[in-house]
């Protein structure tokens, strides 16, 4: 007998990660800012409604680390309160909510790797709006799996690994910060692990969880830059400078590594080999950008 695919109702969907779901999930349906645009906390009641997912992923989000110091109130209203109203629409219904998180919830990680159980305290204006919508979410009583992550790379758009290809093309050497460590993380085994479970928690009744999904192994940004600059053949230094130096407007949690146990003793979800998945980036920039295929490892 087959088994019916879980209707996925995928909010975010015209973001880098969101277009990477709707490729890869056979029943998503997906929902970009037109249609659900967090910032004005559109009708989501109606909008779950409407749809009537078996389960639904929320990749929508404000990103913008830097612009979240200026821009509080409207990343609080995206990452925080639409979120809660989504939670609590989700809740109502009985459907699962998976929802997306960041590393930056935390400070620096003490000594070894942030487990999901660790109490956050946010440093920026954007993990303080990640935070809220975290606690948002368990405050509705629904079932929900939160799913914390960092330094996405891929999926088409602008990210560090372009950012650090532009620099190295116009030569000199390459200023990248040595003292922030975490997981870089390939979108696609990222998409691919978010609609996996999907697909699972529909049937767990008692689904309230937290977990970490991040590309192995932990790197510093210079070190990340390094392989960047390597894989893609090019000559340029990278020059190791101090986030003190770099003197972005907010802070960033300088060991970002995020404890991937949980999920996988959970749903047997190892993490990536992020090197394996830059290769691959990097080979289709080369043939002129081709377009993400499913064939790439994940």
């Amino acid at each position: 007998m087959t088994s019916v695919s879980p209707r996925i109702l995928l909010l975010g969907a015209g973001g880098r990660l969101g277009r990477v779901i709707a490729r890869l999930g056979p029943a998503v349906v997906p929902v970009g800012r037109r249609a659900a645009d967090f910032r004005t906390a559109c009708d989501i009641p109606s909008l779950v409604a409407r749809h009537a997912p078996d389960v639904v992923i929320n990749a929508a989000a404000f990103t913008d680390v830097d612009g979240a110091e200026s821009r509080e109130s409207e990343a609080m209203a995206v990452n925080g309160h639409a979120v809660g109203l989504l939670a609590a629409a989700c809740a109502r219904r009985n459907i699962p909510l998976i929802h997306l998180s960041t590393d930056h919830v935390f400070p620096s990680a003490p000594g070894r790797p942030w487990r999901p159980e660790d109490p956050p305290r946010p440093l920026s204006a954007y993990g303080r709006s990640k935070r809220l919508g975290e606690e948002l979410i368990r405050l509705t009583g629904g079932r929900y799996l939160i799913l914390r992550t960092s330094w996405l790379f891929g999926g088409g758009g602008r990210d560090f690994v372009g950012a650090i290809l532009d620099r190295a093309r116009r030569g000199g050497p390459v200023p990248v910060v040595a003292d922030q460590i975490g997981g870089p993380t390939p979108i696609l085994p990222l998409a691919a692990a978010l609609v996996a479970l999907a697909h699972r928690v529909v049937a767990l009744p008692e689904l309230r969880e937290i977990h970490h999904f991040t590309g192995a192994p932990d790197v510093s940004r210079a070190e990340f830059a390094r392989a960047i600059i390597a894989c893609a053949g090019l000559g340029a230094r990278v020059e190791e400078v101090t986030t003190e130096h770099l003197a972005a407007p907010a802070p960033r949690p300088l060991d970002a590594r995020l404890d991937n146990t949980s999920l996988a003793l959970r749903f047997g979800l190892s993490r990536p080999d992020w090197r394996l998945h830059l290769e691959a980036l990097i080979g289709r920039m080369k043939t002129g950008g081709a377009p993400l295929r499913e064939t790439e490892p994940i």
